[in-house]
């Protein structure tokens, strides 16, 4: 008689007792499949369903990343129990003075809940929102969207609804092209598992959600720093333009030295990849 397979043991009672002090009416919800969670929970939102929520997806049959580009998950390993990739969204109002540099502030939670003490970062940050290996390879990406359901002009300070998306590689990913092997987190650590990591990433990113309302993206600024694959590095601005990187400013732009001078880089206006890597991840 065949065995059941193994069902994922996600700690969302853990996460709820952690996050509900900070984050009132807060629930935590698994889904074994869903076109996207961060999708999933802007449909809730426009339905008038804002409370915070971490909505956690086994497999993502649509899921999303910047510029439209599509993030796959291949969901729960057959008979094994075991979930190859971890996605979810965190849904919920915020009214940060500035919203500028909040998916950089996202990228130094994840980056630093998952890096543990290392004395030299070996989880980095590309701006705007992708999580590398030092040595190139992309281990996850980050996609931040906002919604306002408020009638008349926005003014600053007003509550916005959020969903922060997460993606990370756990296990190795399969590709065709060897040159450009995604990263994955078990090579950081051999026992890391999905569930694992979403029980050191939610709270961590919690509060750095409330620091960045409460102070904006400058705390975060020297963190980012620390981890920024980008800094010192020829780039290749999506217009042509060619330059050095020279790390973020207080509001987390990118600054880029060009020919032309000192260009302060945003990512509502231009992509970034480094010089001479189009087969890098990006």
């Amino acid at each position: 008689m065949a065995s059941a397979a193994l069902i994922p043991v996600w700690p969302a009672e853990s996460l709820w007792q952690r996050i509900e002090p900070l984050l009132p009416g807060f629930s935590v919800e698994v889904l074994a499949s869903v076109d996207s969670t961060s999708s999933e929970l802007m449909r809730r939102a426009r339905a008038g369903r804002t409370e915070p929520t971490l909505l956690i997806a086994e497999t993502q049959t649509a899921g999303r990343g910047r510029l439209g580009r599509q993030w796959h998950s291949a969901g729960v390993y057959e008979g094994t129990g075991v979930v190859p990739a971890l996605t979810f969204s965190l849904g919920l109002m915020l009214a940060p003075r500035d919203w500028s540099g909040l998916s950089l502030a996202v990228g130094v939670a994840v980056a630093e809940s998952l890096d543990g003490s290392a004395a030299e970062p070996r989880i980095c940050l590309k701006w705007p929102n992708d999580l590398w290996l030092r040595d190139g390879r992309k281990l996850g990406g980050i996609l931040v969207e906002t919604a306002s359901f408020a009638a008349g002009p926005q003014t600053a300070g007003q509550p916005r609804y959020v969903v922060i998306g997460v993606g990370l590689n756990v296990l190795p990913v399969l590709s065709g092209d060897l040159t450009n092997t995604p990263a994955c987190l078990r090579e950081l650590d051999g026992a890391l598992t999905a569930t694992r990591a979403l029980g050191q990433i939610a709270e961590p990113l919690v509060h750095a959600l409330l620091g960045f309302a409460e102070h904006g993206f400058a705390p975060f600024q020297p963190r980012f720093a620390r981890r920024d694959v980008l800094a010192g590095r020829a780039v290749t601005l999506s217009g042509g333009q060619h330059g050095t990187a020279h790390g973020v400013s207080d509001e987390g732009a990118l600054l880029v030295h060009t020919a032309g001078g000192m260009q302060t880089i945003t990512s509502a206006e231009i992509s970034v990849r480094p010089q001479g890597a189009a087969a890098a991840p990006r």
